[in-house]
């Protein structure tokens, strides 16, 4: 500090380092405490939802008990979205594999195969029995519907099986008794006829094949129900 300027104030140099420090540290903690009362922005929690625990239903025992209690029995499937798949057949607008939900009935599987053909009886097919997955329904056969898997037509007295008795000939057969057979309506009977009229009749259950409408999965479903 000039000299004549600590004449003039009679200040020593002392007191001007004191009132110096003081002066930087005031300015310190204004800066500080400007600093610490700034606005900030402030962003919204996140929020977290918790998700529903997984739950699996603990299987049957065994057989018997899955018998015992068709409606949690039917919500078994071996599909995903609690599906089930059955294959409709027989005397109905559209033969073939249905989906249905879990827990569906016989008569919901007719439904979704376009319902009964005009003039086919259901009686003795229980429309209100509880499906499972991979059964096999046919229409219009004797014994009504196919049993359900791991059960055997002749299981019980009186039950019948899902085909005729005996089988049918492909030689001699009328358009009737071909159109009783299961997945055969009148057209695919006059085919079968017109092919057996047309090559001198049928030397092996396999010319089946040669017929028109007679896929791979329909002829599965007929080679044990027909002879030549």
């Amino acid at each position: 500090m000039p000299v004549w300027l600590q004449a003039r104030c009679g200040v020593e140099r002392r007191g001007v380092v004191a009132l110096a420090v003081v002066l930087v540290g005031a300015s310190v903690f204004a800066v500080q405490h400007f600093w610490a009362g700034r606005t900030e922005s402030v962003s919204a929690p996140q929020v977290v939802r918790a998700e529903a625990p997984y739950a699996k239903a603990d299987p049957p025992h065994d057989k018997k008990e899955a018998d015992a209690k068709p409606g949690a029995g039917a919500g078994v499937s071996a599909t995903p979205g609690g599906q089930i798949v059955v294959d409709v057949s027989g005397k109905v607008r559209k033969p073939g594999i249905q989906r249905l939900p879990a827990g569906s009935r016989v008569a919901d599987a007719l439904r979704a195969a376009g319902g009964v053909r005009p003039g086919v009886s259901t009686e003795g097919l229980n429309r209100a029995r509880f499906l499972v997955d991979g059964e096999q329904v046919v229409v219009g056969a004797p014994g009504g519907a196919a049993p359900p898997p791991g059960s055997s037509a002749g299981s019980a007295p009186g039950s019948a099986g899902p085909g005729p008795a005996a089988p049918v000939s492909l030689n001699t057969a009328t358009a009737d008794q071909l159109d009783a057979l299961p997945g055969v309506g009148p057209v695919l009977a006059q085919h079968i006829i017109d092919y057996r009229t047309q090559h001198g009749g049928f030397r092996s259950v396999d010319e089946l094949r040669e017929v028109n409408g007679i896929g791979d999965r329909r002829f599965g479903d007929l080679r044990n129900l027909v002879r030549p």
